[in-house]
């Protein structure tokens, strides 16, 4: 039987790039033999800048096969993006002849030892999960910070998976890429949290996914309350009478990290010496210029930096992302770009979203309704009675619709008014 290859991957823009770094050099100190793979979330001007690093390969975001990839990024921010771009690379990856195996690792981990027991797991399961939680808490504060918000941010956290190259191995991941390829976005009130909460229901759909409960795995804020972690970085970290296999360091840079690990860990020594250990860590490469590039997708080609509105109002218009091919395009003056329309119609359709939004804007507005990130191929957008019924019962809505009207006569005249209305009839 020919060698299989283990690969292993994460996903970033480059302002992750301390964090990644330390990932991948713990999963060569401790699986030299995995290969390593960056998916970068990113474009970076000089890709060579990227090579001679640790890892043993780059998938950047135009290379993932994602249809209409620059239209669709356009409806993410940093975050929702680096997730939604997950399933696309694990796609790729389980379809490679020498694959025996892909794990994923958020770049806020680190290894702190060897994870033969979840390859060895993995071989006899289609896709390995870790729960926030492995054992219930037992306080209302613990029960509300830890326990609620799994109930809203997933049962499973998704900084780690792991998946084999079965048939049912390649079906969810075609099955996880199709739900964020429309649907991967921070909107907890409609039931979503980027690429998270589909995962939820993996279990119900396919045969073979293991839950795996070991204390060792997964190792984070949320679930510190029920594990005991003790130890030190030079003798090892121990969680449970286990070694620590993985640790989650996520919401390190906003300083939450460092709170709820205080909170509740503040009289044990060997949480604060390894989340000190982590911050000693990161520093030297800090003040590395890729880390601190702007991100590529931040900003219109001229420069002009995108907003919160931008993106929302673009992801909710299905007819905005048929006009604008290339939301990205610079402002030329008129409306024959994206940037062009949020400069002249998006105050005028949005006003308490532009030019910036009031103190009080209600970004619900933008949300209540759940729409495909991008539109289908099959036309998309919101049915016209729907449209009808909500213009007859919301004054907003009837606005929004009016002055999309007045747009498309002043534009296309009666006749293409009345031609947009037998397709919307058609689509029915």
């Amino acid at each position: 039987m020919a060698h299989k290859t283990f690969y292993a991957f994460t996903s970033a823009a480059c302002n992750y790039l301390p964090k990644v770094r330390l990932l991948i050099q713990s999963l060569k100190r401790h699986h030299p033999e995995i290969r390593l793979v960056l998916a970068l979330s990113d474009l970076v001007d000089d890709p060579a800048a990227l090579h001679g690093e640790a890892w043993d390969e780059i998938l950047t975001i135009d290379a993932l096969d994602i249809p209409d990839w620059r239209r669709w990024t356009f409806t993410h921010d940093i975050v929702e993006l680096s997730t939604a771009i997950k399933p696309f690379v694990l796609r790729r990856l389980l379809e490679r002849p020498d694959c025996g195996g892909v794990f994923y690792f958020d770049p806020d981990m680190v290894l702190f030892s060897r994870l033969d027991d979840l390859i060895g797991r993995l071989q006899q399961s289609e896709v390995l999960l870790t729960p926030h939680q492995n054992k219930p808490e037992t306080g209302l504060t613990e029960v509300m910070d830890n326990e609620i918000c799994s109930l809203k941010h997933g049962v499973y956290n998704l900084g780690f998976v792991g998946v084999r190259p079965t048939d049912t191995g390649k079906a969810f991941a075609r099955w996880w890429a199709d739900r964020v390829y429309y649907f991967c976005r921070d909107d907890i009130p409609n039931g979503l949290f980027t690429d998270q909460r589909w995962i939820d229901l993996a279990p119900a759909l396919f045969d073979g996914v293991e839950v795996i409960r070991s204390s060792r795995f997964n190792v984070a804020t949320w679930n510190l309350t029920t594990r005991n972690l003790s130890g030190s970085s030079t003798k090892g970290f121990i969680v449970d009478g286990e070694p620590l296999g993985f640790y989650h360091f996520t919401g390190f840079d906003s300083g939450a990290h460092r709170i709820m690990a205080a909170k509740y860990c503040a009289g044990n020594p060997s949480v604060k010496a390894l989340v000190n250990w982590y911050e000693d860590e990161t520093r030297e490469w800090q003040n590395d210029p890729l880390a601190k590039q702007p991100w590529a997708f931040g900003r219109f080609l001229d420069g002009t930096k995108i907003c919160r509105a931008h993106r929302l109002i673009f992801r909710n218009r299905a007819d905005l992302q048929r006009r604008y091919p290339d939301p990205f395009a610079a402002d030329n003056g008129d409306e024959e770009t994206y940037a062009g329309w949020c400069r002249k119609r998006g105050p005028r359709e949005y006003p308490e979203f532009f030019p910036k939004p009031s103190a009080n804007a209600d970004w619900s507005e933008l949300t209540r309704e759940l729409t495909p990130s991008i539109a289908p191929h099959t036309g998309g957008g919101l049915p016209l009675a729907a449209r009808l019924r909500g213009a007859a019962t919301d004054m907003k809505q009837a606005r929004l619709l009016g002055l999309q009207v007045l747009g498309v006569l002043r534009r296309e005249g009666t006749r293409g008014l009345l031609t947009r209305i037998r397709q919307a009839i058609a689509k029915r």
